[in-house]
C-alpha cells in the first residue's frame, strides 16, 4: 500500500490568488501601504518557472510571484511562499527558510 500525501498548499494559493489584496493588507500592511492598487497587479508564477525551471527542491518553492507598482511609479515583484502543516515537524524552520533560488 502507498501512503497518500494530502496537498494542504494548493488551497491556499488559491485563495492568495483571488484575494491578493486583502491578503497583503492584512499579512503585510505596511507593503500593503506602498502598493499603488489603483494599477492593476499581474501573477508572474509561469515566468519565474520559465527563468529558473530547477528551482523545485522538493516541494520548496515560491508560491505565487506578483508583479505590482508602488506608489512611486516603481515596479516591484511580491513573492510568497505557504506551508500549511497539519502535524508537528522538527525540520519545520529548517524546511521554510532554505533558499531554493538564487535571487
Amino acid at each position: 500500500m502507498t501512503e497518500q500525501s494530502t496537498d494542504y498548499d494548493s488551497p491556499w494559493k488559491e485563495i492568495i490568488e483571488l484575494y491578493f489584496n486583502r491578503f497583503l493588507e492584512f499579512f503585510f500592511p505596511l507593503a500593503y501601504a506602498e502598493i499603488d492598487w489603483t494599477k492593476p497587479y499581474q501573477f508572474l508564477d509561469k515566468e519565474l518557472h520559465q527563468l529558473e525551471p530547477d528551482a523545485e527542491i522538493g516541494k520548496r518553492l515560491v508560491d505565487k510571484v506578483a508583479k505590482v507598482w508602488l506608489l512611486d511609479g516603481e515596479e516591484a515583484w511580491v513573492l510568497v511562499h505557504v506551508e500549511v502543516q497539519g502535524q508537528y515537524d522538527s525540520t519545520f524552520t529548517e524546511r521554510m527558510y532554505t533558499r531554493s533560488v538564487e535571487c
